[in-house]
């Protein structure tokens, strides 16, 4: 009987092994299936820029100052923003708070999330550009700035550029 009993115990012994080994063998069947090996790393963020009110008109060698603000809805370390600008009416120039002068459609890296824009009248007619804010990852944000040259008018206080200019990709 004592050979009886030893047997039984060892088929219990036996197939409780068979259980977890199975047992583990389907857990881990069931993580390499619902694991997925892409990870989901945000790297585009979108943003907007925000910009103060610019005077309305502008005569010809005036400068007026464009305080911007870069507002990101996240940040990722490997973020570049560029601004470029094409002036489409009128003449004058437009300069980083750097002084670096800009030429119209080159791409210049912003350094600062808060930075100035000086645009300078070249001219006694009205004056229109458009200025592109632009990240690594194709997210663009866009806005038209327009000064008239109206020296019979009145100046008003100044007309916002856009309260806030959002990102679009």
């Amino acid at each position: 009987m004592n050979m009886n009993k030893l047997n039984n115990t060892r088929k219990v012994k036996r197939n409780i092994v068979k259980s977890l080994a199975t047992l583990c063998l389907g857990l881990l069947s069931v993580c390499f299936t619902a694991c997925d090996d892409d990870l989901d790393v945000t790297q585009a963020y979108p943003f907007t820029v925000e910009a103060m009110p610019v005077p309305k008109e502008l005569a010809q060698g005036e400068t007026a100052e464009i305080r911007c603000e870069l507002v990101r809805e996240g940040e990722f370390d490997g973020a570049v923003y560029t601004i470029r600008y094409f002036q489409y009416d009128g003449e004058g120039t437009l300069k980083l708070d750097n002084g670096l002068v800009l030429q119209p459609n080159d791409r210049y890296l912003l350094e600062n999330e808060k930075f100035r824009l000086y645009y300078t009248s070249e001219c006694d007619e009205s004056q229109s550009l458009t200025i592109t804010v632009e990240d690594n990852f194709g997210n663009a944000c866009e806005w038209e700035l327009e000064f008239n040259n109206d020296s019979d008018a009145e100046t008003e206080g100044g007309v916002a550029v856009s309260d806030t200019l959002n990102a679009s990709r």
